[in-house]
């Protein structure tokens, strides 16, 4: 593989990653309430995502899903479904704390670093912005028959290389605004935002259709 196809890649890669998108919600939303190591546990679950979607990509299992309608849809309707979801219950977050004016404390409980890393993990795993890059885009630098499984995975390691280097970002912004992340109107204004994006986005899914 061609040193510019890489250079390639990770531009292409770069561009995915730092778009807005339920990712960047997620850390945006975990680590003032949570803190700096359930955002790391968030970046922990994108990164084994990746290599989800791109195990599945190399193996032709990405193939098979967009030949099989039904495959598909059972796939693309449960991805869907969970993202919807999120974003309601960030919406129903958002309109109760409406009367709410007070700066928002950490949760009593807190996010377990288990709980933090699966939430990444399923947030990156059904992203559809994701799940649409390793359907269409990722096998245009792979060429079936040529292309070693080893350099296949040297793209995707690059690919979350990429992504950990932006949310840690992401990470490490947000624990040093804590304070202003807390107040209680721009939690409002997140959990909205946030309902919105993963609603959107988890439209999109169940409304993508598969070329064949």
């Amino acid at each position: 593989m061609a040193w510019s196809e890489i250079a390639a890649f990770v531009f292409v890669a770069a561009l995915l990653v730092m778009s807005p998108g339920p990712n960047g919600f997620l850390i945006a939303k975990t680590v003032p309430t949570s803190g700096r190591a359930a955002g790391f546990a968030n970046v922990a679950g994108f990164v084994t995502a990746f290599f989800l979607h791109g195990a599945l990509a190399i193996l032709g299992i990405s193939i098979i899903l967009v030949k099989s309608a039904t495959a598909f849809a059972i796939v693309k309707y449960i991805g869907a479904a969970y993202l919807i979801w999120i974003g309601l219950k960030a919406l129903f977050g958002a309109f109760k704390s409406v009367k709410n004016t007070e700066t928002v404390k950490p949760a009593q409980t807190r996010r377990t670093l288990w709980r933090a890393y699966m939430e990444g993990f399923f947030t990156n795993a059904l992203n559809p912005k994701v799940s649409m890059f390793y359907l269409a885009a990722f096998p245009q630098f792979i060429t079936v028959g040529e292309t070693s499984a080893a350099s296949s995975f040297l793209l995707v390691f690059l690919h979350s290389m990429v992504a950990t280097a932006w949310f840690t970002t992401m990470t490490l912004l947000f624990s040093k605004l804590t304070s202003m992340a807390r107040s209680g109107s721009f939690q409002r204004w997140l959990k909205g935002v946030t309902g919105v994006v993963f609603i959107g986005f988890g439209l999109k899914l169940a409304s993508f259709k598969a070329s064949i």
